[in-house]
């Protein structure tokens, strides 16, 4: 059974930081592309971003690019997205999730998800 469970969400001001993680078990870890994802109320879930299996590729939704960073350390399971210079827009419960392919991850897909954790960007 796979498990995702993200953790590093919480309530920040505009403007400033936070790094959401997420370790996964029960697949291999090494060849599943993982991206993270996020939804508000009435909106139905989105990609933020999308990294390949070995790391070597990632793409972003329009609305993130040079703001938000994806990465993985393949050693730990785990999966990463670096959040700068967040904006009240951001604000939406993150999601991870496990794309059976990539990069076409719709295609085939989300074989998992994670519980999702709350980010809250407020003055």
């Amino acid at each position: 059974q796979v498990r995702l469970t993200e953790s590093g969400g919480g309530l920040v001001q505009p403007g400033t930081s936070l790094r959401l993680s997420c370790t996964a078990t029960g697949l291999t870890f090494s060849t599943s592309p993982m991206g993270w994802f996020r939804q508000t109320p009435g909106i139905e879930r989105g990609l933020v971003a999308v990294m390949s299996a070995d790391g070597e590729d990632a793409y972003y939704e329009n609305s993130v690019k040079g703001r938000f960073t994806i990465s993985r350390d393949n050693a730990k399971n785990t999966v990463y997205l670096q959040m700068d210079d967040l904006k009240p827009e951001d604000t939406a419960v993150y999601y991870c999730g496990a794309p059976n392919s990539y990069p076409d991850i719709w295609g085939r897909g989300i074989r998992a998800w994670g519980r999702g954790t709350q980010v809250t960007v407020s003055s």
